[in-house]
């Protein structure tokens, strides 16, 4: 029981302060919209951080993992110091090399990112962020081995408070350029320091231990593939919006992106407690019926959370938002559902672990980053930011069908047919969204309510038995 309250309350903990990391960006940006006269501003500043996150994970190689896996091994508070030390070291290294890297091709790099080399100076910055982001991750990790759940949560609350404390004034002063990513370097320069001050007994270079060091690699490099492709799925369609169409339209998908990664906290809520769930019950008889029926109300909710922001999404934007950046409704709704279709296949894919089959997860996630890169190709130039959206949100769903597929055929899954009705019905309402409802929320909003209606009509006798098992 104690165990169980342990995980509770940091999940709890841990996860509110990933959400308010999430949530005062999603409160603050239609001021930042409003202060940027141009969304090709805002599209650079979006590109600049697709790098960023692109360069820090390469940079990090999945050593923030292996750290925690590492740590635990020996009750030895001098390995533990030879571990986070030997990560520092290492990340240090790695994030040097691609500051480095950034800086002298920062005249190609910036034509073939920005389109345009007079835009070093972004470039300049981008680099500085990745500099520091790189070890950012592991001077916080004695943070969490710890259990320091105030420490974690003031901190994240002070990261994006700094943000815009160095970003609004520079917009109101014109530097629409380099706002956003002077902001990124303060913030994350604030949480280097801030996390190493605290943490600084647990780093010493002198401790780096090539032994250690291997250790942590063999555990380290299997993690980046699967980052490679979730970054397929989350970060290119910025950079092929803008070779395709324009930096600016990719200013207008970020803002999308942002209202419809609201979906993300309920992401963040379900992954803070389905490991924990999935594997302490992989030993029950019936694992595959219960993994099964998670995975359909999993489904069902996204679905009836996904109706509503589709049918609410113009005119939210219009409340929000002024000039071009309205246009972004479009492509929110279907970013809202990506999010929720990658929760579902984690959902699905934990059976492969269950039966310690790793290699499908990636191999099946893969063809879903292929079919999403395809279709960006095909649809951007056509339909634009609409286009990278749905080819996000079908790259995933191609990645459930198929993975339902295998495991089914495997008998480690069960799709029961309310699930494919449920599902037929959200696509038809999609569909009519787009070609007849798009214009109207009266209409949009009753068809919504329909949809939602029959999906609590399949599922009643389940709602039933819940609410009763409460009474």
């Amino acid at each position: 029981m104690e165990k169980f309250k342990l995980f509770i309350s940091n999940f709890l903990i841990y996860g509110f302060g990933s959400i308010i990391s999430s949530v005062i960006p999603l409160i603050m940006l239609p001021v930042i919209t409003r202060l940027m006269p141009d969304s090709f501003y805002y599209g650079l500043s979006d590109i600049s951080n697709t790098i960023v996150q692109f360069g820090t994970a390469l940079a990090v190689m999945g050593m923030y993992d292996a750290v925690f896996r590492l740590f635990f091994d020996r009750e030895d508070e001098d390995f533990q110091r030879t571990v986070s030390s030997t990560a520092l070291v290492f990340t240090l290294i790695s994030s040097l090399i691609v500051f480095l890297i950034l800086i002298l091709f920062r005249e190609n790099l910036s034509l073939l990112f920005f389109g345009n080399e007079k835009y070093c100076n972004i470039l300049y910055l981008t680099a500085i962020s990745i500099f520091i982001g790189g070890t950012n991750s592991i001077v916080q990790i004695p943070t969490r081995t710890q259990n320091r759940r105030i420490v974690f949560i003031v901190l994240n609350t002070i990261g994006p408070v700094v943000s815009y404390a160095i970003s609004i004034p520079l917009l109101l002063n014109g530097y629409y350029l380099i706002a956003l990513p002077v902001a990124a370097v303060g913030t994350a320069l604030t949480k280097e320091i801030s996390f190493y001050v605290i943490n600084r007994k647990w780093f010493d270079v002198r401790l780096f231990d090539t032994k250690v060091l291997k250790q942590l690699l063999v555990i380290a490099i299997p993690l980046l593939p699967n980052f490679l492709i979730y970054w397929i799925f989350n970060s290119s369609d910025r950079l092929m919006i803008s070779w395709l169409i324009g930096a600016s339209f990719t200013g207008i998908y970020a803002v999308g992106a942002k209202i419809g990664s609201a979906a993300q906290l309920i992401y963040q809520a379900f992954a803070g407690g389905w490991q924990f769930f999935a594997f302490s019950t992989m030993n029950e008889e019936q694992q595959v019926e219960n993994n099964s029926r998670i995975f359909e109300y999993l489904g069902a909710i996204s679905f009836g959370c996904a109706t509503l922001v589709f049918a609410l999404s113009h005119w939210l934007f219009r409340l929000l938002f002024t000039g071009v950046y309205i246009d972004a409704y479009i492509c929110a709704p279907y970013l809202f559902l990506a999010p929720l279709m990658q929760m579902l296949f984690q959902v699905a894919a934990n059976q492969f672990l269950v039966v310690k089959k790793t290699w499908p997860n990636m191999l099946i996630l893969s063809v879903g980053a292929i079919s999403n890169v395809l279709l960006n190709l095909f649809l951007i130039p056509r339909i634009g930011v609409e286009g990278a959206s749905i080819a996000t949100l079908v790259g995933y769903i191609v990645s459930d069908i198929i993975c339902c597929v295998v495991l089914c055929k495997m008998k480690l899954m069960i799709v029961y047919q309310r699930f494919i009705l449920c599902t037929l019905v959200m696509l038809l309402f999609i569909i009519a969204w787009r070609f007849f409802l798009i214009s109207s929320t009266l209409y949009s909003c009753v068809g919504a309510i329909g949809v939602i209606s029959y999906i609590i009509y399949l599922y009643w006798p389940d709602i039933y038995l819940l609410l009763n098992s409460k009474k």
